[in-house]
């Protein structure tokens, strides 16, 4: 018995011995070095977030199709008035709250997606180029023109024009690259919204016929569109930020463009908290 026990005994120092004269291949015992690890982001989503922005509207052409219609009958027409460009550009700052959904699917650090974004918000401008209840003067928007029948006619034409922006959103397509618990992204997509348009003239010709009587007809038409639906298309970079099991903060900006009677476009900055499922 003794024997055996020695003859182990042995065996186990010449095992341990070999052993430790092989040469240290880590991977065949596991890898010794952490890698980052990269957040899954596959799945639903929804959260909500707030905004502040700024919208640059156009007022330049504004009432060039109401102006058109109200004296496409008359002689003035044929002087250009429509076109006249009366109004001109500004920009109104605005802020709102809303919220998103969407869903994501990723292949390693790639995720791509869709979602749906809202904005309620109020971006509200006036413009406007002649007194409120009557045109006592005509200048800069005057001209006065010669018929070749000796008729003369000066001209006036002053307008307004209103637009408050009440919804912003869009329906987009985004890519991004996961690192760690960050996944920044950019975007592009539809924009949509709804806005309360209003828009006014005032066309005043005063003409005198070559018999010296003179005439003073106006035209004063007015175009009124509540809840008017705009679209265009969105565009916009983001960064989502994991915090703890689905939790995640957002930030973005985002720039949505806007085909309307009123040249729209609506850049805001955001930041929400949403849920991944």
């Amino acid at each position: 018995m003794r024997s055996v026990v020695v003859a182990a005994a042995v065996g186990v120092m010449a095992q341990t011995a070999y052993a430790a004269d092989m040469p240290d291949y880590g991977p065949l015992r596991g890898a010794l070095v952490e890698t980052p690890r990269v957040i899954n982001w596959e799945g639903f989503y929804v959260g909500g977030q707030g905004g502040y922005g700024t919208s640059d509207m156009n007022f330049t052409n504004a009432t060039q199709g109401i102006v058109s219609d109200a004296v496409h009958d008359t002689v003035i027409a044929g002087f250009g008035v429509p076109g006249w460009p009366v109004l001109g550009k500004t920009s109104v700052h605005g802020q709102g709250i809303g919220g998103f959904l969407g869903y994501n699917a990723q292949w390693e650090d790639v995720v791509i997606g869709v979602e749906a974004n809202y904005l309620h918000a109020s971006f509200d401008q006036t413009v406007s180029n002649f007194p409120a209840n009557s045109m006592t003067r005509c200048s800069p928007n005057s001209i006065i023109y010669s018929e070749s029948n000796g008729n003369t006619h000066n001209i006036c034409y002053g307008a307004s024009g209103t637009m408050n922006v009440k919804d912003v959103g869009s329906v987009r397509a985004r890519a991004g690259w996961a690192f760690g618990s960050f996944l920044p992204y950019m975007f592009g997509g539809v924009s949509l919204g709804r806005a309360d348009i209003i828009r006014s003239a005032t066309v005043i010709d005063s003409w005198t016929d070559s018999s010296g009587q003179n005439h003073r007809p106006v035209y004063s038409p007015t175009q009124i569109q509540n809840n008017h639906f705009i679209y265009g298309y969105a565009g916009g970079l983001g960064m989502d930020m994991m915090l703890y099991r689905g939790l995640f903060l957002r930030a973005e900006w985002e720039y949505l463009k806007f085909a309307a009677p009123i040249d729209t476009s609506v850049s805001t900055v955001r930041a929400g908290l949403g849920y991944k499922f």
